[in-house]
């Protein structure tokens, strides 16, 4: 049975002439097979139907074939010349595979942009993790800058207030004691809450002023409430174990004798 030439076999199956024999041409006329290739892959080309930019022809370094001889008319030309013609059954069995062969080089396609796209798909998923993953960390590190300035504003709140409750604590542990002489004037000063009420009393002593005929009689310090006469015990216990602090008015009196 007599085979059509490659051209012809393109054009049964419904390429355009033009088109079949461009493929044909930029393919180097390796056979039906490399022209359906190269149809399938440029089918949506804009100038897909326009004539290559190069004449056909001789190439550099290599003589050419008779298809190329006989140029794009060249079926035709040699028509009747020993080339026997096929039955219709013949050319009908011939297109028939030509027909499935352009069905196995579609599907070949269609796979290839299905396996190009579930690639493509994977790449976007991939890259769309990614994104997650840094819009994640980002906002880790966000939250953790956050709590490490309420961390750090909070110490700075927790140390103000310590600083204050010092300051208190200072402020009452040497709050002024005021005392009260015999003959009804005062005497106010300030006392550290460790010291001994000894202090206060030779505080009075050096302070209370000249007696008349010049003598300086002991003294006796009380509080005025509840009211309570300090021993000789209590000169030696400091002012904050003795409930002198914050603050307290003591009484001079006269020591009675003994």
């Amino acid at each position: 049975m007599a085979e059509l030439t490659a051209l012809e076999s393109l054009i049964e199956m419904g390429f355009p002439r033009g088109r079949a024999e461009k493929a044909l041409a930029l393919t180097g006329n390796q056979g039906i097979e490399a022209a359906m290739d190269w149809l399938m892959e440029h089918e949506d080309d804009p100038d897909a139907d326009e004539p290559p930019a190069a004449p056909l022809g001789h190439t550099l370094g290599r003589e050419p074939t008779p298809s190329e001889q006989d140029g794009p008319a060249g079926p035709e030309s040699s028509a009747g010349e020993g080339k026997p013609i096929l039955s219709e059954e013949e050319r009908q069995e011939q297109t028939k595979r030509m027909l499935e062969l352009v069905a196995q080089k579609q599907r070949e396609r269609e796979e290839r942009e299905e396996r190009e796209a579930l690639e493509r798909e994977r790449q976007r998923r991939k890259q769309g993790q990614e994104l997650s993953a840094a819009r994640q960390r980002l906002q880790e590190d966000e939250m953790r800058r956050a709590a490490e300035e309420r961390r750090r504003e909070k110490a700075e709140e927790l140390a103000a207030r310590q600083r204050v409750r010092e300051k208190i604590e200072r402020d009452k542990a040497e709050r002024a004691k005021k005392v009260r002489l015999p003959d009804g004037t005062s005497l106010t000063q300030t006392f550290r809450a460790r010291e001994q009420l000894a202090a206060v009393r030779l505080y009075v002593e050096l302070h209370r002023g000249e007696e008349p005929g010049g003598d300086q009689d002991p003294v006796q310090l009380l509080s005025g409430f509840p009211r309570r006469a300090f021993s000789e015990a209590d000169m030696e216990r400091p002012l904050q174990e003795l409930g002198l602090v914050p603050s307290a008015v003591l009484i001079v009196a006269k020591k009675c004798p003994s």
